[in-house]
């Protein structure tokens, strides 16, 4: 199996190359669009800015191959604002593969969201084998409003959906790579679809 994992300019790429390192998972990092077209699974994780990211994406015509695959594609933080319709972050349109709008959190003096929160109603085939209320790792200034492609639910200020699926896009805003038992869990059975 092949794994490729989408490098953009947005952090969190070698943690979660060494996430998969760690399940015998050997993955490349590129952002190659021919490779990325010839992997058996894609994540695309990120931590960073919207607006500067899908710059990039579009440079590299980066963002019309992944909304194109076909494969099993795995958003993560940045990743999964960007698969959606547009972020408040820059005023940016973003991938609109969820029809979704990204908003900032509100107040200012509470932004990021960062640390341990608990995700609930947990469904679909990421979810399995992981407890209701299990703690998952959030850092993030911005939110996937609650929306129908929600497989889980979380609250912070606000409700919002921290993992949503739509055919063969999955997408997490927490970080797999750093939720313990939680992400390993979620990690297999997204390698496993």
């Amino acid at each position: 199996m092949s794994v490729v994992i989408i490098k953009y300019n947005a952090g969190n790429v070698q943690s979660v190359y060494n996430a998969l390192k760690r399940l015998n998972v050997e993955a490349v990092v590129s952002d190659e669009p021919q490779v990325i077209s010839n992997a058996d699974k894609v994540i695309f994780p990120g931590v960073g800015e919207a607006s500067s990211a899908m710059a990039y994406l579009k440079e590299r015509e980066l963002d019309k191959l992944i909304k194109g695959l076909t494969v099993p594609i795995l958003g993560v933080c940045l990743g999964l604002q960007l698969m959606c319709a547009y972020s408040e972050e820059e005023d940016t349109e973003c991938l609109n593969i969820f029809p979704v709008q990204v908003k900032k959190f509100p107040p200012e003096d509470k932004v990021p969201h960062m640390g341990w929160n608990t995700v609930y109603n947990l469904k679909g085939k990421l979810f399995q084998g992981v407890a209701e209320n299990s703690y998952a790792y959030f850092v993030h200034s911005y939110y996937a409003e609650s929306n129908e492609y929600a497989v889980a639910e979380s609250h912070y200020i606000v409700d919002f959906s921290p993992a949503i699926h739509k055919d063969n896009f999955y997408a997490t805003q927490f970080h797999p790579e750093k939720s313990a038992e939680t992400g390993v869990r979620l990690l297999n059975n997204f390698l496993r679809i």
